[in-house]
């Protein structure tokens, strides 16, 4: 039989270089992973679903189940790509610091100079007003399971945010409308994906639709 294949897809201003432990451990736990790189500052949100999320799935073998693992902007480029397109052979998905309800960050600095040129285009979609991208794409009709973070290594960002927060976004705001289940670990935004026991529950949902909630640092 094929192995089951697992997209990676990383988070704003950062590259597929960030994703490697997280390939690494997948690869060894049976998984055929593309670990995709996308121009993640340089157009929108529905621009990079449209452009560029194809590129990675067709990376993946024919007739195979197609899982994904996101950090941050990436898990919101997946859900604009799902909710316009049907992909037959979907799996599983893990989101780890999703701003799926958006960030009060990019309410408060998006005004400030410099801001959209670090974040780009999708940066400035990811506030938490009604008409922000993550609050118009609606609930998930698939298995999704979220990884929030609850460490900060950004003091100063963190108070622009309600706590429980990992620097970037709150607990609260990684949530999403029909989710299959949620977790969180003492673990910064920043490093979600190369955290050791991110990555066990990362695969355990993989393998199984949920968390293993009794050994979870809460």
């Amino acid at each position: 039989m094929s192995k089951e294949c697992v997209v990676l897809l990383h988070g704003m201003a950062r590259s597929d270089n960030s994703m490697n432990k997280m390939e690494k451990k997948l690869n060894e736990a049976g998984y055929f992973v593309i670990n995709f790189d996308y121009p993640s500052t340089q157009h929108n949100i529905e621009s990079i679903a449209k452009d560029y999320l194809p590129n990675a799935i067709a990376q993946c073998k024919p007739n195979t189940i197609i899982n994904f693992v996101t950090h941050s902007l990436g898990g919101i480029v997946l859900r604009k790509y799902l909710k316009d397109n049907k992909l037959e052979l979907l799996g599983r998905v893990v989101m780890l610091g999703p701003p799926n309800k958006g960030s009060e960050i990019v309410d408060k600095l998006k005004n400030v100079p410099g801001f959209k040129l670090i974040n780009g285009p999708a940066g400035m979609e990811l506030g938490t007003d009604k008409a922000s991208v993550p609050n118009l794409l609606g609930a998930v009709t698939y298995p999704v399971g979220i990884i929030a973070g609850t460490s900060t290594i950004n003091p100063i960002l963190s108070q622009m945010l309600p706590n429980p927060d990992d620097g970037k976004v709150s607990v609260e705001n990684t949530k999403v409308e029909g989710m299959t289940d949620h977790i969180i670990l003492p673990v910064s935004h920043t490093f979600l994906m190369r955290n050791d026991e991110v990555i066990k529950h990362v695969i355990k949902f993989l393998k199984t639709g949920k968390f293993q909630h009794s050994n979870a640092s809460l």
